[in-house]
């Protein structure tokens, strides 16, 4: 704990650290918290996910913010449902001994509940931009005592297309406030809204964290008419398998599934038509090994971090590197060893070979038996 209580991190959050099991910062974090605990520069964290982003900012928040008032100091905006929901729990659980109270707020849940628990008090709110955006315009989120504001996956929500959610949203927002944002990214939307909305800032750096040491990245050409049994194979080879199996569209997400369930597999799917409570319900029992196979699309798997996936599988390989690399980021987290599996068709195998030039990785190629080796 020596390095964290030198970032200067109050007895509180420590205490609550060590019951977490926190022992040394990532990297995002022992750059950051110090900038923050000080009331000084904004910050630009530009950090993959897995990284520990939420704790980058999440820590100095509990130590900063005022728990004998209770009113909103804290906005934080997030691309998804899932991700609004992960960060409220993580920050709640930083809290210790103080009286801050986390509130999450997002579209597919009830408005009149979401409102009733903002009424009662909290001093941290996150959400998704739409869902904030709409408390703002019926007058039952107040931002004028705001003190601080976090664009987390900045990129993914102008991505998703929340740019003007995120410029209005800004607009209600005291000038005078501390401002971070963190991008995996930095288009030039992300340094645009940054010119506009934040004073002084300092940039953060930190390179990726996917490493070839950590990540075993292996690849399975087959027919397409070949690719579940490969699934089921590659699954099957593993009797402690623990992952994600990415699809292309909802509709493959949900064919997959239920074939897995068909076959006795704990599976179950993930996408946006899915309803939240069910969707909640879904990343609960996935976290709770309940579930052990998650068949997901991209945008449903923003917010799902668990440090310990075995795999993950790339059922339908992304054409972008990027999308690639957010992908098999899940797996070889926190210093664990992970295999990152794709599946193509030999069509597909151009897409496959310019991400892996891109990446600059070596990669092995499975053999029929779904072993691990040339």
């Amino acid at each position: 704990m020596e390095k964290f209580i030198a970032l200067g991190l109050s007895e509180n959050t420590i205490s609550a650290l060590q019951k977490k099991g926190w022992e040394t910062p990532s990297t995002i974090q022992e750059k950051t918290i110090p900038i923050l605990l000080k009331d000084e520069k904004d910050v630009v964290g530009q950090a993959q996910t897995g990284t520990g982003k939420t704790g980058a900012f999440g820590l100095p928040l509990i130590d900063k913010l005022d728990d004998t008032s209770k009113k909103v100091q804290a906005l934080i905006m997030c691309p998804t449902r899932e991700l609004a929901i992960q960060v409220a729990e993580e920050i709640s659980s930083f809290k210790g001994n103080k009286r801050l109270w986390v509130q999450s707020v997002y579209g597919g849940a009830s408005f009149s509940t979401q409102a009733r628990a903002m009424e009662k008090g909290a001093q941290i709110i996150v959400g998704t931009p739409g869902r904030i955006r709409d408390h703002i315009e019926r007058k039952t989120l107040k931002l004028d005592s705001v003190t601080h504001v976090v664009l987390d996956e900045a990129d993914e929500m102008l991505n998703m297309g929340f740019e003007e959610e995120v410029r209005e949203i800004l607009k209600s927002v005291p000038q005078k406030k501390r401002m971070l944002l963190f991008s995996a990214t930095m288009p030039p939307q992300i340094l645009k809204i940054a010119k506009t909305f934040m004073g002084e800032y300092e940039l953060i750096a930190v390179e990726q964290q996917i490493t070839t040491d950590l990540v075993d990245q292996i690849y399975f050409e087959v027919r397409d008419h070949d690719r579940f049994e490969t699934l089921c194979r590659i699954i099957d080879t593993e009797p402690e398998f623990y992952g994600i199996v990415f699809c292309r569209t909802k509709a493959e997400t949900d064919i997959v599934a239920d074939k897995l369930i068909d076959r006795g597999y704990d599976a179950e799917a993930i996408h946006g038509d899915v309803t939240q409570n069910q969707r909640e319900l879904t990343l609960k029992k996935f976290k709770l090994r309940k579930v052990t196979i998650l068949v997901a699309t991209d945008v449903a798997a923003r917010g799902i971090d668990v440090n310990d996936l075995t795999h993950v599988v790339n059922y339908n390989p992304p054409q972008d590197p990027e999308a690639y690399i957010h992908r098999i980021g899940r797996t070889g987290r926190a210093g664990k060893h992970g295999t990152a599996i794709s599946i193509i068709s030999p069509p597909q195998k151009r897409d496959l070979m310019f991400i892996q030039r891109s990446e600059g990785a070596t990669w092995t190629r499975g053999s029929a038996g779904c072993g691990y080796s040339n």
